[in-house]
């Protein structure tokens, strides 16, 4: 009984004795740990590093074809159909023709009777006037001879005194009237136009043939045809539809040679230059790329819906057919791309003004280490100088939010 009794009296001191142990433990291992902050590492790497920039884009054909609607028309007959591959010179589409036909026969017409004016013209006159001009001359010039022998018969009878002066100059007046007359026959048959005549006919010679010209040139726009080697890639419009002026009615492309028209916001062009790597996505066709390169870099900043942006076409070098024009893209273009180099987290780096350095771990603690760089992307950062491929650098604060300092006590964490 009396142990018992002294066994229940011990207990509460053990009780004491434990919890006392317990905090003194507790107290200890804080006190030796209460110096190591957490932080997040990361080995120093030789990896390839890509600068990228990313931009949206249209896609553009460089050699396209876009049949429009010379005039208000109805559409007659549709020859080819979307995805269809056509040559040069193949008819396409067929508008109402009417009124086109009307103009052309019209200007032949005109033409015709121009040409046969000029050469009347030039030939004096036509068939019928040449005939009559001919036949007044030779009439005039038998008046003359007839004239001339009169005179002489006259002045024969005058010296034999069987005739009078006054019929010696009624002899003369006539001869003088029959030549004066036969001068103007021959003017006339030979010359009865002049050069402002000429003229003004090969004028209206030149007007009816530009009226032909305008008239075939609106007759071929009622049925069009391709002039280029391509793909028919869009045709808005139905057989029997009526289009007005100016409708677009069929577009027709080289699909293996097509362009990205891609906007880079002004702080981003400075890096841009020809001839640097493209990546090209479409998002109607989830998996698939298309690559190309700068053909021209922006020249000047422009104004872009709300944006200042240097405009730069971009060719698409592997382009079969499978990239439609008008189609919105995203374009990707690998500005710097450095093989195998020295690299860290970007997260790793600090920077104070011009100054860059990172935090390595050295013996449990960190040391403020300057470095350089050059390529940096959203990720990675290359690292030209301070630091090699054994150290290990601290990434970004701590999970406890204590700063970062050179001499902190660390541990490395997860």
């Amino acid at each position: 009984m009396a142990n018992a009794a002294r066994n229940r009296a011990l207990l509460p001191l053990l009780w004491a004795a434990a919890i006392v142990t317990a905090v003194f433990v507790a107290l200890s291992v804080r006190s030796l740990t209460h110096e190591r902050v957490a932080v997040r590492v990361a080995p120093v790497t030789y990896q390839t590093l890509l600068s990228t920039v990313s931009t949206n884009g249209k896609v553009e054909p460089v050699a396209e074809y876009q049949a429009h609607a010379p005039s208000a028309s109805v559409v007659q007959k549709i020859y080819v159909e979307v995805n269809q591959h056509v040559s040069a010179g193949t008819p396409l589409i067929k508008l109402d023709d009417s009124e086109a036909k009307a103009k052309l026969a019209s200007a032949n017409a005109t033409l015709s009777a121009a040409l046969l004016a000029l050469y009347s013209i030039e030939q004096g006159g036509s068939v019928e006037e040449r005939t009559r001009f001919a036949s007044e001359t030779a009439s005039a010039r038998l008046e003359q001879q007839q004239a001339t022998s009169n005179l002489a018969i006259t002045r024969n009878l005058l010296q034999r005194g069987s005739a009078s002066e006054s019929e010696l100059a009624a002899a003369q007046q006539r001869l003088r009237t029959a030549e004066i007359t036969l001068e103007s026959a021959d003017q006339r048959l030979k010359v009865r136009y002049g050069a402002a005549d000429v003229a003004n006919a090969a004028a209206h010679v030149s007007e009816a043939r530009a009226s032909i010209a305008a008239a075939q040139s609106n007759y071929a726009d009622a049925n069009k045809r391709s002039p280029i080697n391509g793909t028919v890639y869009s045709i808005p419009v139905s057989e029997y539809d009526f289009v007005p002026a100016g409708e677009d009615l069929m577009d027709i492309a080289d699909l293996t040679r097509i362009q990205v028209r891609a906007y880079f916001d002004e702080p981003e062009i400075g890096k841009l230059a020809r001839g640097q790597a493209v990546k090209i996505i479409w998002d109607a066709k989830p998996g698939s790329a298309w690559h190309g390169h700068i053909d021209r870099a922006p020249t000047t900043v422009i104004t872009y819906n709300t944006r200042n942006v240097g405009e730069c076409i971009i060719t698409v070098d592997d382009a079969k057919g499978d990239l439609l024009p008008n189609t919105n893209v995203t374009v990707t273009v690998t500005q710097q791309q450095r093989l195998n180099v020295l690299s860290i987290p970007r997260e790793a780096l600090h920077a104070e003004g011009a100054s860059k350095f990172v935090y390595r771990i050295v013996n449990g603690k960190l040391a403020q280490t300057p470095v350089q760089v050059d390529v940096v992307n959203l990720t990675s950062v290359q690292v030209t100088s301070g630091l090699t491929s054994n150290d290990v650098v601290v990434l970004g604060p701590t999970a406890s939010g204590k700063e970062l300092t050179n001499g902190l006590e660390v541990k490395q964490v997860e």
